[in-house]
């Protein structure tokens, strides 16, 4: 029995050495003397006995026996020769009563590399076995600022308090988000129980993803199932039965299918510009009224940002009187919007609009399960298949604020007072020291949070003396206050000059003349899987700046002027050599920051006084919006 199955080892040995050697690789096992660094590069930690997992075994120490195998680990050594013999025997003992002697082995970036016992992981691999008994060493490199390097000190911090060897990410940060993800707080040590059981999990959802064909897509195994339990949680995933967990694997493949682009979003700048037929001009007839539902986190009468929305909804009732019928939802929270979700679909809504960051997760359920009905979440650098989601450039508003800003401010101190450190805020921040900048040269930003823990935001703009100040977007409705957009500080008294405009009333008209017009689906292209973000401005006519009678006239036409260069995209305020709290950005005059790298800023302009604080500086409210879409805390 072990001369056949070594046959049959042999075979697929050779199969697999002729098909690395026709692809340009090296047909035989990797060698870990091979790719060491230099010795005073690394250090050795002895782990002890530990499981191995048999997928990461992929060669030896030494050079000695690694032409004895192929790349996968089977023999290529003839049939007749002692090596041969060897392996049928141990073949044989394994079947009758199992490979019970531990190898010895080197872990090194998250691989291992055999010591003694090639020949039992041979056939370990061979008869398909989950994972091999061995002492293993270590190998520790020196910190450096590679991000393989970076990922591989995040698995060893995670080993200390879940020694779990199996499961590996592509992403910064993963193993951090798996701890939180399986409900443990930082460095919280899981018990044996939550290994096995975590353990079980994994290995159901590996098998269901591997059989619909997971192996085929270019990511790692560890990064789908982390988008997995994240999506469904940890805990709802546990209980499912294999079937469920097999249709629910199925249902959400284009969230994995996403994972393979390099960048997962593709930003639609402007609406779509796809030319109009004769017919397209004709009156659209719509057989039913579209049913379009908004969900808000708080009420319009309490929020700014829950207005500006309810502003919207009800300028499409305005403008589509005979065609859209419209709902809101308020005070919906994170543990009620699954059941406010189910209720508006339940309710007939075609499309609907969550108007919060964290609702994303609750609408990519609600749309995998209801994949006739249009979801779209506001939210910005949020990758997913199921849904859309859409933001507007308020950084080109907040540009033309702080030029108002700094011509008006006479002593040259300005404050800045920010919500959440999220995607899109960072650049709103910078553009506002830009335009300031441009301005007035001597302009300094003061950067105040307000969802900061036991801040007086009063107080810190009375000790740095600034005499404009950016404030909330947005009156309140049922909060009298002058403390909004652009304000002038005289004598105590504050005096409004400008504020910016989120219109979303014009993205949401838009965007049914799209679906009304049936061009909504050429936004997706089917050949390129991206994740669709709607991330439009001034020139689309969804972001605009309101002036005051008190503004003096010639600032006034100034900023006109500059609005009239943005709104055309004759200038980006992101141009030109930009400097940051650390250093150069861009260095050549005529360079532009992409979207990508505005939407995804993680610094500071350096006119700005203050940092980027981390989530544990941040009251509990914020949390929701920044786990969503929180940017890393970079110190100024």
């Amino acid at each position: 029995m072990g001369k056949e199955d070594y046959s049959k080892a042999f075979k697929l040995g050779k199969k697999d050495y002729q098909a690395r050697m026709l692809r340009g690789e090296k047909p035989i096992l990797q060698v870990l003397d091979d790719i060491l660094p230099e010795r005073d590069a690394y250090s050795e930690m002895p782990l002890g006995l530990v499981q191995i997992p048999i997928e990461q075994v992929v060669g030896t120490k030494t050079v000695a026996r690694s032409s004895s195998f192929a790349g996968n680990f089977m023999p290529i050594l003839r049939e007749s020769s002692e090596f041969a013999t060897k392996w049928a025997r141990l073949s044989d003992s394994h079947v009758e009563e199992g490979i019970r002697e531990p190898i010895k082995a080197y872990e090194y970036m998250h691989k291992f590399y055999v010591v003694e016992g090639n020949k039992r992981v041979s056939v370990m691999k061979y008869f398909g076995a989950v994972s091999i008994q061995g002492h293993v060493t270590r190998i520790v490199p020196k910190p450096t600022d590679s991000k393989e390097n970076k990922i591989y000190y995040e698995f060893m911090d995670f080993y200390q308090v879940a020694p779990i060897n199996y499961i590996w990410f592509t992403r910064e940060g993963s193993y951090d988000k798996l701890q939180e993800a399986v409900g443990k707080a930082p460095e919280e040590r899981w018990t044996e129980e939550e290994l096995l059981e975590f353990s079980s999990v994994y290995t159901r959802f590996s098998a269901e993803y591997k059989a619909k064909g997971g192996g085929k897509l270019n990511i790692a195994l560890g990064d789908a199932f982390l988008a997995f339990i994240t999506l469904y949680e940890y805990d709802v995933i546990a209980q499912k039965t294999t079937n469920e967990l097999q249709e629910l694997i199925g249902k959400s493949w284009e969230e994995f299918v996403i994972l393979e682009e390099h960048s997962g979003i593709d930003l639609k700048m402007k609406p779509n510009q796809k030319k109009k037929s004769l017919f397209s001009m004709l009156p659209i007839y719509v057989p039913r009224k579209l049913k379009i539902a908004f969900i808000y986190e708080k009420t319009p009468g309490t929020s700014a940002w829950a207005y500006a929305h309810e502003l919207g909804r009800l300028h499409l009732e305005q403008r589509f009187p005979e065609e859209v019928n419209t709902v809101c939802y308020e005070n919906v929270t994170q543990k009620n919007i699954d059941s406010i979700l189910e209720e508006a679909i339940h309710t007939g809504c075609d499309l609907i609009f969550t108007t919060t960051p964290p609702f994303a997760q609750a609408s990519v359920k609600a749309a995998i399960a209801n994949p006739k009905v249009r979801i779209l979440n506001c939210s910005l650098n949020t990758s997913h298949r199921y849904i859309r989601t859409y933001y507007s450039r308020m950084y080109e508003a907040k540009f033309l604020m702080g030029a108002i800003a700094g011509a008006i401010a006479e002593n040259n101190r300005l404050t800045y007072i920010a919500d959440y450190p999220i995607y899109g805020s960072i650049a709103n921040i910078n553009a506002f020291a830009l335009g300031a900048k441009m301005i007035n040269p001597r302009a300094k930003v003061f950067l105040e949070w307000s969802a900061k823990k036991e801040v007086d935001i009063e107080e810190k703009i009375r000790e740095n003396g600034s005499s404009c100040v950016s404030g909330r977007d947005l009156v309140i409705p049922e909060e009298a206050s002058r403390f909004f957009g652009i304000y002038h500080i005289e004598d105590g008294h504050s005096r409004n000059l400008a504020m910016p405009l989120w219109h979303w009333g014009k993205f949401y008209e838009q965007l049914i003349w799209a679906i009304m017009a049936g061009t909504w689906k050429y936004d997706d292209n089917p050949s390129v899987k991206k994740a669709i973000n709607y991330w439009w401005g001034m020139s689309e006519g969804v972001i605009d700046v309101v002036f005051s009678k008190y503004l003096p006239i010639g600032t006034k036409r100034l900023v006109e002027l500059l609005k009239a260069t943005i709104s055309t995209e004759v200038f980006n305020p992101f141009s030109g050599i930009l400097y940051s709290q650390n250093g150069v950005v861009l260095e050549q005059s005529d360079q532009s920051l992409s979207p990508e790298e505005i939407m995804t800023m993680d610094w500071l302009a350096e006119n700005v006084i203050g940092i980027i604080p981390g989530k544990e500086e941040l009251k509990e409210q914020a949390e929701p919006v920044v786990k969503q879409q929180g940017v890393k805390k970079k110190e100024g």
